[in-house]
Parts: structure tokens; C-alpha cells; sequence
């Protein structure tokens, strides 16, 4: 028997839906993830990854946090993530690497941001920002992004001499900053997989390109975080993690337990529930049909708030009852955009009780890792996609209840 995080005498409050999001887990995070980085470079720093709102955990209260656990750095998508933080006052550096070169950059260089640069378009894109008469008074700091073998963003190999040679002149006359060299892992979540020694290699080779031209290639950030905690020969001055900073594990597991801890916890409450005869039909296309008589339970999320449609017939969630006890069910039928529906079978299942989606597994709970698993999906896209009428709720020190350990089941 347990009480979740926000979940008082074993119980909650009654809610629809609400990411309750545990910071003191961000910061463990962040303080693990830097001490990895800095066991192969004692100097190194950590560049904590807050984009899509901190991977829907909340971007400024995620970084305020990692910023105070240690982060150097900060790093988001896209320029307005970059603004966003900087409105909330965030001084902290901020790099944003992706942006189309024809979108404009004024407030974002005026703000500070260090902007990825991944083709000589976008170099040119901020140099003309910083002349002509609409000018930005800040001279641009800028990171290099190289593709050594993602095949996405950055500069590509028959691309990178040109790239190199343009910078290389904007720096002599003093124009741009290169504040640093990055590259993004394709496989680093797959233990032993031969293609991050080769991106390694290239990296190195793009960021020898650099000094031979005699541009200082500036902080230089390969690892993400499978490579901060699988491969160290990726780490060079910086580790740019993000979906360990929350807590999920990339490696699934796979090199043991990594001392992560998940920080969000998404939970409901039970609308109503009903005795329905064998053979009664369940939402949507009636794809479920309970063999003998049982207690359906309808909890009020779906796939309007993020939780996804696949869940339906595959996935369970943890139901805390009256008597403060844990008890699993399935989700049957298909996962509404509002709602799903859960068999329970003959158990005291009442309207009001608590309903955890997914967490940390403390309770008993499933972790977004099991939830993906059963939707064919991974956690990054769990936690991510959970929608902003979902109410976000930041737990720091202190504010946790006393945790019992909680008796999970699933029927």
C-alpha cells in the first residue's frame, strides 16, 4: 500500500487529469548525468536538453531546476523555445538548433541564444542578421552542427569544406562567434551497435577540418544521453542529455540499472463505473466484449490528452480504491479521444477512485516504459505527447507525502 506523489492518505484529490512532476527527480537526474560526463572529462559540463517543453515536463521550472543542480548549459529546439525561457528569466546559455534559414533570428540573438548552424545558408542567414541597417547589436554565437551519419540536420560531408572556409572569414573579421562543434548519436540506445565508433570517428575528422582551417571549434558536444552513460569515448566537453534528465532510461535496461529516476506522474480519477452482462459491447467499433458479467470502469483521459489511442486492449493502469490499495486493470475497447474504460472484473471499483496512468512504478504503478511498450511506441513519445489541457503540477523538497509501498495487481 502506497500514496503517490500528491496523493494524500492514500487517495487523491479528485481530479481529471494532472502530470504531477517530481523536480527533486530532475535534479538527481541532472546531478547523475554531470557526474557521468565528468568521470571521462573532469572539466566537462552538462547541457541539459528543456525542448518540447521539457519533453512536456515544463521547460522553465525542468531547467530552472537543472540549472541549479549543475547544467551549464541549456538546449532547446527551436529559437522561441530558446525566447520562451529567456522571458521567464532564464540567463543560463541557451543553444537552438533547428530553424529554417529564412525564419528571423533578430530577438533570438538579441536574447543571447547560440544558434545551431547546419548549412551555409544558415551562416549566412546570421551574418546578415548582424549587418545591413535592421542589424542585431549583439555579434552572433553560434554552434556548428556537423551530420556524421544521422542524416538529418547538419552539415554534410561534401558541404563541410565550404561551410568551413565561410566560417572561417566570418570569424577573421570578427563577425560570429563559434561557441561550439556538435553532432547528434544515431544508435547510442543500442548497446554495441558499430555506428557510434564511426560517428565518433567523423566527428573528430569534421572537427579536425575546423583546426586545420585555425578556427577554435569551441565546446565540443557529442554525447546525448545513452552516450553519457553507455559510450564515454562520446564525451568531449559537453553532454547534451534530455530524456535522462526525466528520468527514462534510453538504454531500457539493457547495461542494468542506471539510478535514474522518473519524474513525471500522470493520474485521473474514476468518473463512474457500471455492471454490465456478458457479451456488452465497449466503446468504439465494440472491439471488446467482456465474457461474463463485470464492473466497468470509465476514467475521463484519452488520446486528446496524449495518452495513446493503441493503449486500447493492450495497456493497464493502476486503481487506487477507498482502502488505499493498488489494484491493476486492462484497458479495454479502443481509447476514446476523452476516455477509456477499464475491466475490473467483480472488485469494489467506485467513482472516485484514484487512477494512476503511469509513473515512476513506486506504487505500483505502470512506468511510461511499460505504457509504450504495450502501445508499440517508446517513452519519449509518451511523456511528450501529453497534452496542455493535462495540468501540470511542479513537487520540490518536502512537498512529497509519506510513501508506503503499494500492493500492485493486474486482473
Amino acid at each position: 500500500m502506497t500514496t503517490a506523489p500528491g496523493i494524500p492518505d492514500g487517495r487523491p484529490a479528485t481530479v481529471r487529469a494532472e502530470a504531477v512532476v517530481d523536480l527533486d527527480a530532475v535534479a538527481a537526474n541532472t546531478r547523475l548525468l554531470l557526474d557521468r560526463v565528468r568521470r571521462t572529462n573532469p572539466a566537462g559540463g552538462l547541457m541539459a536538453v528543456v525542448k518540447a517543453d521539457g519533453y512536456g515536463h515544463g521547460a522553465v521550472p525542468c531547467a530552472r531546476v537543472a540549472v541549479r543542480a549543475g547544467a551549464t548549459h541549456l538546449g532547446v529546439a527551436t529559437p522561441d523555445e530558446a525566447l520562451a525561457l529567456r522571458a521567464a528569466g532564464i540567463t543560463a546559455p541557451v543553444a537552438a538548433w533547428l530553424w529554417p534559414a529564412g525564419q528571423d533570428i533578430a530577438a533570438a540573438l538579441v536574447g543571447g541564444v547560440e544558434l545551431g548552424v547546419s548549412s551555409l545558408a544558415h551562416l549566412d542567414a546570421v551574418l546578415a542578421a548582424s549587418a545591413g541597417p535592421a542589424r542585431t547589436p549583439v555579434r552572433p554565437r553560434i554552434h556548428l552542427k556537423i551530420d556524421t551519419g544521422l542524416g538529418r540536420n547538419g552539415v554534410g560531408p561534401a558541404d563541410l569544406a565550404a561551410v568551413a572556409d565561410a566560417l572561417a572569414a566570418a570569424i577573421r573579421a570578427d563577425r560570429v562567434t563559434l561557441a561550439g562543434t556538435m553532432s547528434h548519436l544515431a544508435c547510442a540506445d543500442e548497446p554495441g551497435n558499430e555506428s557510434v565508433a564511426a560517428q565518433t570517428a567523423a566527428y573528430r575528422d569534421a572537427v579536425a577540418v575546423l583546426q586545420g582551417r585555425g578556427i577554435d571549434p569551441g565546446l565540443l558536444h557529442l554525447a546525448n544521453t545513452p552516450g553519457v552513460l553507455d559510450h564515454p569515448e562520446t564525451i568531449f566537453d559537453l553532454g547534451r542529455c534530455g530524456i535522462g534528465l526525466y528520468g527514462l532510461d534510453p538504454l531500457g535496461g539493457a547495461r542494468g540499472p542506471q539510478g535514474l529516476r522518473p519524474a513525471m506522474t500522470l493520474r485521473s480519477t474514476v468518473a463512474l463505473t457500471k455492471r454490465v452482462p456478458a457479451g456488452f459491447g465497449v466503446s468504439y467499433g465494440l472491439t471488446w466484449r467482456p465474457e461474463r458479467e463485470t464492473t466497468l470502469a470509465l476514467v475521463p483521459v484519452g488520446y486528446a490528452d496524449g495518452l495513446p489511442r493503441a493503449a486500447g486492449n493492450s495497456a493497464s493502469v493502476l486503481v487506487v480504491g477507498r482502502d488505499g490499495r493498488g489494484r491493476r486493470y486492462r484497458v479495454v475497447g479502443r481509447v476514446a479521444m476523452d476516455q477509456l474504460v477499464l475491466h475490473c472484473g467483480d472488485d469494489d471499483v467506485t467513482a472516485g477512485d484514484g487512477v494512476l496512468v503511469f509513473g515512476p512504478g513506486d506504487h505500483g504503478e505502470p512506468s511510461a516504459a511499460e505504457l509504450a511498450a504495450a502501445c508499440g511506441t517508446i517513452d519519449y513519445e509518451i511523456v511528450t505527447r501529453i497534452g496542455p489541457r493535462v495540468p501540470r503540477r511542479h513537487l520540490r523538497q518536502n512537498e512529497h507525502p509519506v510513501e508506503r509501498r503499494a500492493e500492485g495487481r493486474t486482473r
